[in-house]
């Protein structure tokens, strides 16, 4: 008999990775009840867009800034 159990599937999951599903379920919970249709004035330009791509953009921008920084600092 073979006392050496394989690890399960969720015990192989690190923590990072368990906060890094917890925020992508809730982003995506966020999306999905924030669907209705915004304008985003900037400047001179008025911009009619659903709220959840208005959010993934800024999302992006964010995290493209993120890198850039990162990049100057080192």
């Amino acid at each position: 008999m073979d006392n050496t159990a394989k690890p399960s599937m969720l015990s192989r999951i690190s923590v990072t990775q368990w906060v890094a599903i917890v925020l992508t379920v809730l982003a995506v919970v966020f999306i999905i009840e924030n669907r209705h249709r915004v304008e985003i004035e900037l400047l001179a330009v008025t911009i009619r867009s659903p709220m959840w791509l208005v959010l993934l953009v800024m999302f992006v921008v964010g995290w493209l800034a993120g890198i850039l920084f990162r990049r100057f600092r080192r």
